[in-house]
């Protein structure tokens, strides 16, 4: 398949070169331009002028942007453009709701789809390891399964369309929780005088142990929060979370607390950092930290 991929972010530039390294790639587009052209350049493929454009050449395209209203403003381009018969996966973090919603447009046209979102980091997604969460027709996926393959190591199906985000906001939720026990497991080691590369080495073995302390926790034990997974992007993560949570008629306070503690990170201009940044506030509960 002919593949054209939308959004070249932390994660998506990694995903499109591993569908250039299985030989799908054809073109690539990003809302700014530099970063699609400079793509082209290094990958040998085209950088498309505009998302229509791109389609009309491709048989698939990969989305892979930040926010729900992206979504549907690429949606809103490439339907027009794209052949009946054609495959549009959305490896975004969004809503099931707009998951449904760009699934009924494409369909009206003939076009397949799936919400795909991922999870790894953006080391997943640069060793093409990523777990791949999929909401659709079961047939769809079968045809999409080569082009996920080259992105991921898990592709899971969930369900209908929209089933895709629902797990993808299962994850953002459990991920809520181990970030700030992390953090504050890490502000007491450092309080009680533990050396932290020791502790994210050992500690990580154990069962405590997960993927967020062995490649985060580096992180803290620096003091450095290089843009992995920003802030922001998990702060407005979790608002999706807050909404499905709340249609269902529940609160979920380990999604309340970090959005609280997300407002402050924000606020005191780290929005753009890492979420390991969370290291900031715990750190300051320990007075002599």
């Amino acid at each position: 398949m002919r593949t054209g991929f939308i959004g070249l972010g932390a994660m998506g530039s990694s995903m499109a070169r591993n569908l250039h390294r299985a030989g799908f790639l054809t073109g690539v587009w990003n809302r700014t331009a530099s970063k699609a052209t400079a793509l082209a350049t290094e990958l040998g493929c085209t950088a498309a002028p505009d998302a229509a454009a791109l389609a009309r050449d491709c048989d698939a395209l990969v989305l892979c942007v930040s926010a729900d209203q992206d979504v549907l403003a690429v949606i809103a381009q490439v339907a027009p453009a794209l052949r009946a018969g054609s495959l549009v996966i959305d490896c975004s973090t969004v809503s099931a709701a707009t998951a449904r919603a760009a699934a009924a447009q494409l369909g009206a046209r003939g076009v397949e789809f799936l919400d795909a979102p991922v999870s790894g980091g953006i080391e997943g997604a640069a060793k093409a390891t990523l777990a791949i969460m999929v909401g659709g027709e079961a047939s769809t996926l079968e045809r999409a399964r080569p082009l996920l393959a080259a992105m991921g190591a898990t592709i899971t199906h969930f369900g209908p369309h929209g089933a895709g985000q629902a797990a993808k906001a299962t994850n953002q939720i459990m991920v809520a929780g181990i970030i700030r026990a992390n953090a504050e497991a890490m502000a007491f080691a450092r309080a009680q005088g533990l050396d932290l590369g020791k502790v994210v080495a050992t500690l990580s073995k154990g069962a405590g142990g997960s993927w967020y302390l062995a490649n985060r926790g580096p992180y803290m034990e620096r003091g450095d929060y290089p843009a992995g997974f920003r802030v922001r992007l998990h702060q407005k993560d979790l608002l999706i979370c807050r909404e499905m949570a709340r249609e269902a008629g529940a609160t979920l306070p380990a999604v309340e607390n970090a959005l609280a503690d997300y407002a402050r990170l924000v606020a005191d201009g780290h929005g753009d950092e890492d979420i390991s940044s969370m290291f900031r506030l715990t750190s300051a509960l320990f007075t002599h930290g």
